[in-house]
C-alpha cells in the first residue's frame, strides 16, 4: 500500500474490527422534473436524481465496494457524477473529459470503487451548471467497528440554494456586470446608503481606489433549502443526542449554522473526525461538510437549527424535537457592506488582529459574524507527511484573482483555458499557499486527495478536501502526491469555476511536459451575447455585444429622431487587458455635420472615482471623452458624459435612470445634439 494511503487510513479510520465487506449497489437516474420549493408557487424546470432534490443518501460501511450505475435520461444533455471527498481511482472521479467520459443522453455509466475511509461526503454533477439545477445528493460511510462519536442516531442535512432562473441566464447576468441581484437582495450600495450608514468616507475611498461595490455573494436566490425544503421537522425525543451530518451543496452560498440553544459541537470536518470543539456558530463554505452534535432539550419543545445565507438574504430551517413550543434561532443582523472590516474577518484572524473565536463563544450575538472555525480544528491522530526518498517539499504560491464587473475569475491572473496544468511529481510533498487577492470568499477543492490545513495545529493539523480562502486572506495546505493521472483543483463557487478559476494537478505532465489534460469544453471561454440601450421619444442609443474570453465584438448606435435624423454607428472589437484597461479598433458610420465615415483605434481607461475615460485616433483627428455614473439609491442613478471630437467638436449628455426590473428602467436624458428625451432603458 502506498505510503500516504497507509497514513491516511490510520488517520481516517477508527479501530479496525473485522467486518464482512459487501458489494453495495445503487441506481441513480438523472432526469428532468418540475420543482417548486415554496408551496403554491409555479414549479420550475429542474433536474433530479431518482425524482428528488436532493438525490437519495447513499450509505456504505468502510471496506464495502460501491457499484453505482448512473442513468442519463435527459433528452439532449450530457451529465456526470463526481464523488466529492471520496478517494477513488482516477477513472472513477467523474470529471467529464478529464477523468471519466461524460454520460451521453440516454446512456449509462457504471462506477465501482472501494470505500476506503468513513465520513460524511456527497455527490454532484460536474457538467456545466447542472449542480445548481438539482443534481446532488449525500453519502454516508460508517466506520468499521465502533464509531468514536457517540450519538443515538445521525441525520443528514443537505444545504442548497435555489433560483427560478435558468443558471445559464444567471451566468450571463453576472458576465455583464449587472447590479440587479444586489438590488433584488436589498444590499446594493449607493451614495445615500453610505451616508445613512455613516460610511460615506469608506464609500468614497472605495471609489477612489477604483473598486466596484463589495458584495458577499453573487446571486439573488429565490429559496435556501435543507433537504429540498425551506423548512422541515425532525421528530426527536427529549435528551436524544443526534449527529447532524451537514453538507453544503449550495452552488454559490456560504451559510452560518446556528441554533436556538447556543454553541455547536463540531466532531468531524470534511469527513474526518476532529477533537470535539464548541463554537457559537459555524461558517460553512460550498462543498464542505461538518458533523455537529445536537442534544434535544428536555422540555419537549422544538428548537430551530438554522442555516442563514452569509449575505443574510434568507435562511432554511430544521426544527428538531417534539410537538411542543417552537424556539427560533436568533436572527443575524445584516452585514455592513460599506466597510471592509466584516469582509476581512478571516484575513484579520489569520494575522492575529482580532480576538480568537474561542473568546467569541462567550460573546454570543455581540459577534454575529465569524470566520470559518479552522484555527480550532485538531485531528484525532497525527497527520504529518514526509516526501518519499529522492523527492522533496515543493512550495507553490497560487493567487486567487478576479474581476467582478466582467466576472472573470482566475488563478495567478489566468483562467483554466489560458493555463490549465500544474505538474506534480509522484512522491513529493506539495505545500500550497493560497492567497486571495479578491473581496470574495473562495472555497477551493482538490480532487483525489486529502490535504493538511496548516492552521497552527502542528502534527494534528486537520485533513480536509475543501478550504475557504477568505477575502484578502491566505490559507496554506499540503499533501503527499501519491496518486496518478490528472486531478481537478477549482473554486467550488460554481459560477467562479465556470468562469475559469481552476487548474489540473497532473502527474502525467511531470513525466511528459507536452501533456495537455482534457477538460469539459463548456469551460473554455463560451460566447455570451448582450443588448443594452435606451428608447426615448427623441433618440435611441445602445450597444449590442458578443463576448468571449478577453474579446468583445460590438455594434453601438446613437440615433436622434429630430429633423435631421442624425446618427452615428460604431462597429468594433475590443480586447480586455484588465479591470481598468481595454483597447480596440473599429469603423464609424455617421451623418453628423463636419464628420465622415472613418476607421478608428481607441483606449478606454478607468480613472479613480470610477470615472470612465477614452481617447481615440481616427483618419481625420482625435476624440476624447470622460463619463461618470453616481448611484444615489439602489435603483436611482444620475450621470453624464462629455466628449470632444476634432470633427464634430463638443458633445455632452446628462440624465437619470430608475431601475424597474432586471430588464427595464425609466430614463430621462438631455443630449446636446438631440435635446431632451424620456422613455425606457432595456437590457437583454
Amino acid at each position: 500500500m502506498k505510503l500516504f494511503s497507509i497514513l491516511l487510513v490510520a488517520t481516517l479510520a477508527t479501530v479496525a474490527v473485522p467486518v464482512s465487506a459487501e458489494v453495495v449497489k445503487y441506481d441513480l437516474t438523472i432526469d428532468e422534473t418540475a420543482f417548486a420549493p415554496h408551496e403554491g408557487k409555479r414549479p420550475r424546470r429542474a433536474l433530479a436524481v431518482n425524482g428528488g432534490i436532493p438525490g437519495p443518501t447513499l450509505r456504505f460501511r468502510e471496506g464495502d465496494t460501491a457499484r453505482i450505475t448512473v442513468h442519463n435520461r435527459l433528452d439532449s444533455e450530457e451529465t456526470s457524477v463526481h464523488w466529492h471527498g471520496l478517494l477513488v481511482p482516477n477513472s472513477m472521479d467523474g470529471v467529464p473529459y478529464l477523468t471519466t467520459p461524460p454520460i451521453p443522453p440516454g446512456g449509462d455509466h457504471l462506477f465501482e470503487f472501494e470505500l476506503r475511509h468513513p465520513g460524511t461526503y456527497w455527490y454532484h454533477s460536474h457538467t456545466g451548471l447542472q449542480e445548481q439545477r438539482g443534481v446532488y445528493g449525500s453519502i454516508v460511510v460508517e466506520p468499521r467497528g465502533e464509531d468514536p462519536v457517540l450519538s443515538d442516531r445521525d441525520y443528514v442535512v443537505v444545504l442548497s440554494d435555489w433560483t427560478n432562473e435558468n443558471p445559464h441566464e444567471v451566468m450571463r447576468t453576472l458576465m455583464r456586470g449587472s447590479e440587479w441581484y444586489a438590488i433584488e437582495k436589498g444590499n446594493a450600495q449607493s451614495l445615500l446608503g453610505a451616508w445613512k450608514a455613516g460610511a460615506l468616507g469608506d464609500y468614497l475611498a472605495r471609489e477612489k481606489g477604483r473598486m466596484p461595490p463589495m458584495d458577499i455573494s453573487d446571486v439573488a436566490y429565490d429559496a435556501f433549502l435543507i433537504n429540498g425544503q425551506t423548512a422541515s421537522h425532525l421528530n426527536a425525543e427529549p435528551g436524544e443526542r443526534i449527529r447532524l451530518r451537514v453538507i453544503n451543496a449550495g452552488a454559490s452560498s456560504y451559510f452560518y449554522l446556528h441554533t436556538a440553544d447556543g454553541p455547536l459541537t463540531i466532531v468531524s470536518a470534511d469527513g474526518t473526525d476532529v477533537r470535539p470543539v464548541e463554537v457559537p456558530r459555524v461558517l460553512i463554505g460550498m462543498a464542505e461538510t461538518y458533523d455537529i452534535l445536537f442534544t434535544v432539550p428536555l422540555d419537549g419543545g422544538r428548537r430551530e437549527f438554522r442555516a442563514t445565507a452569509q449575505d443574510n438574504s434568507g435562511h432554511a430551517s430544521l426544527w428538531i424535537g417534539g410537538d411542543g413550543e417552537r424556539q427560533p434561532a436568533t436572527a443575524l443582523p445584516d452585514p455592513q457592506l460599506y466597510t471592509m472590516d466584516e469582509m476581512l474577518l478571516g484575513a484579520l484572524e489569520d494575522m492575529g488582529e482580532m480576538e480568537p473565536m474561542g473568546d467569541m463563544a462567550m460573546q454570543g450575538a455581540e459577534t454575529p459574524r465569524i470566520p470559518a472555525p479552522y484555527k480550532y480544528l485538531r485531528s484525532l491522530r497525527p497527520t504529518s507527511v514526509e516526501p518519499e526518498p529522492g523527492a522533496g517539499v515543493r512550495e507553490l504560491d497560487l493567487r486567487l484573482t478576479g474581476d467582478m464587473q466582467r466576472y472573470r475569475w482566475s488563478i495567478n491572473g489566468k483562467t483554466l483555458s489560458e493555463e490549465s496544468t500544474i505538474p506534480v511529481r509522484r512522491g513529493e510533498v506539495l505545500r500550497l499557499k493560497l492567497i486571495n487577492d479578491t473581496m470574495m470568499h473562495h472555497p477551493m477543492h482538490l480532487h483525489g486527495h486529502f490535504f493538511r490545513l496548516l492552521n497552527g495545529g502542528g502534527d494534528h493539523a486537520p485533513l480536509k478536501h475543501t478550504v475557504d480562502v477568505p477575502p484578502m486572506g491566505t490559507r496554506t495546505i499540503e499533501f503527499l502526491a501519491d496518486e496518478e493521472g490528472d486531478w481537478f483543483f477549482h473554486c467550488h463557487l460554481l459560477y467562479h469555476m465556470d468562469a475559469g478559476m481552476a487548474r489540473v494537478f497532473s502527474y502525467e505532465a511531470a513525466e511528459n511536459p507536452d501533456h495537455q489534460p482534457a477538460y469539459d469544453p463548456k469551460l473554455a471561454d463560451p460566447w455570451f451575447f448582450f443588448l443594452d440601450g435606451m428608447a426615448l421619444h427623441s433618440m435611441t442609443m445602445g450597444r449590442a455585444m458578443a463576448m468571449t474570453g478577453k474579446e468583445d465584438f460590438y455594434a453601438a448606435w446613437d440615433y436622434g429622431f429630430h429633423e435631421h435624423e442624425e446618427y452615428e454607428i460604431d462597429l468594433g472589437w475590443e480586447h480586455y487587458f484588465g479591470p481598468n484597461l481595454t483597447a480596440g479598433i473599429g469603423y464609424r458610420i455617421t451623418n453628423e455635420d463636419g464628420a465622415e465615415d472613418r476607421p478608428f483605434a481607441g483606449v478606454s481607461y478607468r480613472l479613480p472615482y470610477m470615472v470612465r475615460s477614452r481617447i481615440e485616433a481616427n483618419s481625420s483627428g482625435l476624440r476624447a471623452s470622460l463619463g461618470k455614473e453616481i448611484t444615489l439609491t439602489p435603483r436611482l442613478s444620475i450621470g453624464g458624459d462629455v466628449q470632444y471630437d476634432t470633427d464634430s467638436e463638443w458633445e455632452w449628455e446628462a440624465g437619470a435612470s430608475y431601475t424597474l426590473t432586471k430588464r427595464l428602467s425609466l430614463v430621462g436624458l438631455y443630449h446636446s445634439n438631440h435635446g431632451a428625451g424620456f422613455g425606457f432603458g432595456f437590457s437583454f
